[in-house]
C-alpha cells in the first residue's frame, strides 16, 4: 500500500491529474492548498476537463462531494493535512459511518524528503496515518512520480465499493 520513502525523486503534477481524469473524477474540492497549489491546483483551475469547486473550509467539501455522488458525479477533495485533521468529524461521519466514496488528496506540508510520514519531526504528519488506519481509510503515499500509479485504481475502487480513500502527497509537485 505505501512505497518506500526515497530522497531521490521528483513528483509532478501532470500525472497526478492523468490518473485522476483516467478515474472518471469531473469535480474538485479544494481550499488554498500552499502544498499542491503550483503543481496540481493551479493546473487543475485551468483545465476544461474539471469542475473547481472552491470552499471556505475543508469540512465543506465532504458535503459537496457527498451530494455530488448521490448526483452521479466523482469528486476530489484537494487539502493540506492539516485540512484533514479539521475536517474530522465530517470525514468521520461522511467518509466512514455513511461509507461513501470521498477520494481525498492530501498535501503533506513540509514534511522532510526522505522521511517517513510517521518519522516526521511534525507531530501533525505523524499522525495522519495512523488516524487513517484507526478511521478504516484506505491510504496510499505518492512521493515521486513512480508512485502516482496507485491513483486511478484507488480511486475507481473507492466508487466502486463506496469506501474512502486517501492519497498522501509526500514531496511537492512541479
Amino acid at each position: 500500500m505505501n512505497a518506500p520513502v526515497t530522497a531521490a525523486g521528483v513528483l509532478h503534477g501532470a500525472p497526478i491529474i492523468k490518473a485522476v481524469k483516467q478515474a472518471g473524477v469531473s469535480h474538485v474540492l479544494s481550499v488554498p492548498d500552499l502544498h499542491t497549489a503550483g503543481g496540481l491546483l493551479t493546473p487543475i483551475r485551468s483545465d476544461p476537463d474539471f469542475k473547481l469547486i472552491r470552499t471556505c473550509k475543508e469540512d465543506e467539501c465532504f458535503g459537496i462531494a457527498a451530494g455530488l455522488t448521490y448526483g452521479h458525479k466523482r469528486a476530489l477533495i484537494l487539502i493540506q493535512y492539516t485540512g484533514f485533521l479539521y475536517a474530522m468529524n465530517a470525514i468521520r461521519a461522511i467518509a466512514c459511518e455513511h461509507k461513501m466514496p470521498m477520494c481525498m488528496i492530501i498535501g503533506l506540508l513540509s514534511k522532510e524528503v526522505g522521511v517517513a510520514p510517521q518519522e516526521s519531526k511534525k507531530f501533525g504528519l505523524r499522525i495522519i496515518e495512523p488516524i487513517l488506519d484507526v478511521m478504516g481509510i484506505e491510504r496510499h503515499y505518492v512521493d515521486t512520480d513512480e508512485d502516482v500509479g496507485c491513483i486511478a485504481p484507488a480511486i475507481t475502487r473507492a466508487y466502486e465499493q463506496s469506501h474512502p480513500v486517501a492519497i498522501l502527497i509526500g514531496r511537492k509537485p512541479v
